[in-house]
C-alpha cells in the first residue's frame, strides 16, 4: 500500500530516520511503513545522494532537451518577424529554410510559441466567415485567365482623400498595381489599367465588384470602362452584390495592405505611394503564400500572351447575327422601331441573335443585353438584362 498523499515526505523522513538508529531490519522497517522493499530502498539510497532535501519528488521534466531550439535560431526568428511585423509562423519558417537549408528550423507551432514568449504576437478575434456563394465564375486555372480590381477603403493622405486602386492575377496572387489615386473615376483608373494591360499584357476576364467605375445602372450593368475592355477581348465579371468573398483572394491581400502600408497612412502623398510600391516589391518577390505552397507570386507568374493593341476592334460575333450601331444617343434602330439602349453604348456595334420567330437576344461582345420581341408593325417588346 503507497504512503497517504498528505504526509507523503513526513513518512519519507521517519522511515528514514528509524533506518538510521539500525534497530530494525530495511524489511521490518517497510512492513511497519506498508510499502514494498524497492521503494524503501529507494529512498535510502536518495537520502543517500541528497540528504533529507532529497526525499522531495523531482520534477520529472529531463535534464537536457535534446529537441531544444538553439538561442541562435530564435533570435534568426525573432529578427526576420520584426523586419516582417505581419508574416505568421508558415511565412517565416518558409523563408528561414530557403535562406539557411542545413539548419534545423523549429516546426511553426514552436516558432509560434517563440513570437509569443517575444510578445510579437497580437491575439486577433474570431471572425464569423460567409458562406461560399454558389454563382458561377470563371476559375483561375492558368495566370491571365482572371485577373481581379478593386479599391481598398479610402483614408485621408494629407487631408486629402487616397483610393488606392489595385489589380492582382487570381491564379498567381501577383499584385499587379497599387496606385493611389484621388476619386474612383473612369478618367482615373483607366490610365492605371492601361500601364498593366501594356506590362503584362491582356487578362481573358477581369473581375470587380459593382461600385463605380466598374459598373453602373446602365442594361447590364455596363460602364464605359467596361465597354473598353470588352473591345479589348476581356471579358468584365461582376461578383453578387454584397458577397465580397466571391472575390476573396483580393480581399484577403486587402486586409495585408491596409495593416502594412496604411496603419497608420503616411505623411505626404509621395511617401504613401512609396510604400504602396514598396509593398507591391516584397509582397511579390519576397512574401511566401501558404495557397502557393509557400512559394511567392512572382516565382508563379508569367505575363499574357495576349499584348496591349494599339487600335480597338470591333467585339467578334457569329455567323447568323445582324450587327447593329447604336447612335451617339444610345438608340438602335431594330425592324423600324428605334430600342433604347443607352448611352453607354453610344457609337458600338451590337447583334442581334434569332433564338424564335420574330424573337432575337441583343450582344455587346459576350455581355447579354436583353431580350426583344416582335409584337406588331412598329412594336417591339425589348426586356433589358439590369444586370
Amino acid at each position: 500500500m503507497p504512503w497517504k498523499e498528505s504526509r507523503v515526505v513526513d513518512e519519507r523522513t521517519a522511515f528514514v530516520e528509524a533506518w538510521l538508529k539500525r534497530t530494525s531490519s530495511v524489511s521490518e522497517l517497510c512492513v511497519r511503513f506498508e510499502i514494498s522493499r524497492k521503494t524503501g530502498h529507494k529512498w535510502i539510497a536518495r537520502y543517500h545522494q541528497g540528504g533529507l532535501a532529497g526525499l522531495v519528488d523531482q520534477t520529472r521534466a529531463p535534464r537536457e532537451r535534446p529537441q531544444s531550439v538553439s538561442e541562435e535560431v530564435v533570435q534568426a526568428i525573432v529578427a526576420l518577424r520584426k523586419r516582417h511585423q505581419f508574416w505568421g509562423p508558415k511565412k517565416l519558417r518558409a523563408v528561414l529554410e530557403g535562406k539557411s537549408p542545413t539548419t534545423k528550423w523549429p516546426a511553426t507551432s514552436t516558432i509560434g510559441e517563440i513570437l509569443k514568449r517575444h510578445g510579437l504576437v497580437e491575439e486577433r478575434r474570431t471572425r464569423r466567415r460567409t458562406p461560399a456563394s454558389t454563382q458561377p465564375l470563371a476559375a483561375a486555372t492558368m495566370p491571365n485567365v482572371v485577373w481581379s480590381a478593386d479599391y481598398k477603403g479610402c483614408f485621408r493622405v494629407a487631408g486629402r482623400w487616397c483610393h488606392p486602386l489595385t489589380i492582382t492575377d487570381n491564379c498567381s496572387r501577383m499584385l499587379l498595381r497599387v496606385q493611389a489615386v484621388n476619386g474612383t473615376s473612369e478618367e482615373e483608373a483607366r490610365p492605371i489599367f492601361e500601364s498593366a494591360f501594356r506590362e503584362y499584357g491582356l487578362p481573358w476576364r477581369l473581375r470587380t465588384d459593382n461600385g463605380s467605375p466598374f459598373a453602373t445602372r446602365a442594361i447590364a450593368g455596363l460602364s464605359r470602362l467596361q465597354v473598353w475592355w470588352v473591345k479589348l477581348g476581356i471579358t468584365p465579371e461582376r461578383i453578387k452584390p454584397g458577397h465580397p468573398e466571391q472575390n476573396g483572394r483580393h480581399e484577403r491581400m486587402h486586409r495585408t495592405l491596409k495593416k502594412e502600408t496604411a496603419t497608420p497612412p503616411r505623411a505626404t502623398e509621395d511617401e504613401q505611394q512609396r510604400t504602396f510600391d514598396e509593398f507591391r516589391v516584397e509582397f511579390n518577390q519576397e512574401r511566401p503564400h501558404e495557397a502557393l505552397d509557400q512559394k511567392t507570386p512572382a516565382s508563379r507568374y508569367k505575363p499574357s500572351t495576349r499584348s496591349f493593341p494599339e487600335r480597338l476592334s470591333e467585339p467578334d460575333y457569329p455567323d447568323g447575327f445582324a450587327l447593329r450601331r447604336v447612335t451617339c444617343n444610345g438608340t438602335v434602330s431594330w425592324c423600324g422601331v428605334h430600342l433604347v439602349l443607352g448611352s453607354v453604348l453610344g457609337g458600338e456595334a451590337v447583334a442581334f441573335e434569332p433564338v424564335a420567330e420574330d424573337t432575337w437576344q441583343i450582344w455587346f461582345g459576350p455581355i447579354y443585353l436583353g431580350l426583344c420581341r416582335l409584337e406588331g408593325k412598329g412594336r417591339i417588346d425589348l426586356i433589358k438584362n439590369t444586370g
